[in-house]
């Protein structure tokens, strides 16, 4: 998982490094996913997924940046949300992109686990895996069954 690959450039050179070092994409199976966490990994998905097997939302980073506010910032706490348009259109297109390019998406982020509306929101949208915490993931289980369930049932009828 390579974290907060910037630009394209970074990212070509991050495996040239691993490379160099014996770790090549695809050798020996192994997998190399990129985390998308800046609105460049957005708006160049489809770029990033030619040189990496997937992605992973890091969705507070991405809602900090999309939004752009300091997530630890007590005054502008209010402001911190992850079901905004702008960041829910972001892990849209982000999935969109990635599967246009047979690529996976995850997400790791703490909203999941605390809001089933938000997990819901995922299993819509196609994200391929959710990870939760321990302590919630028979909750998050159940919310994501039900909203596969819920899908499954419409696209029946």
């Amino acid at each position: 998982m390579i974290p907060f690959c910037r630009t394209l450039h970074e990212a070509d050179r991050v495996l040239e490094v691993m490379a160099d070092h014996g770790l090549r994409r695809g050798h020996n199976g192994l997998q190399v996913y990129v985390m998308a966490e800046i609105p460049a990994n957005i708006v160049l998905a489809e770029d990033f997924a030619e040189r990496f097997d997937g992605f992973s939302i890091g969705s507070n980073d991405l809602t900090q940046l999309v939004l752009g506010v300091d997530r630890d910032s007590g005054r502008l706490a209010a402001l911190f949300d992850e079901t905004d348009p702008a960041v829910t259109t972001s892990v849209e297109n982000l999935i969109d992109s990635a599967h246009r390019k047979d690529r996976k998406v995850g997400l790791c982020g703490q909203r999941p686990s605390d809001d089933p509306d938000f997990a819901r929101f995922l299993v819509r949208a196609g994200i391929d895996s959710i990870s939760v915490t321990p302590d919630s993931f028979l909750q998050v289980k159940g919310n994501v069954a039900a909203a596969e369930k819920g899908q499954h049932q419409q696209s029946s009828s």
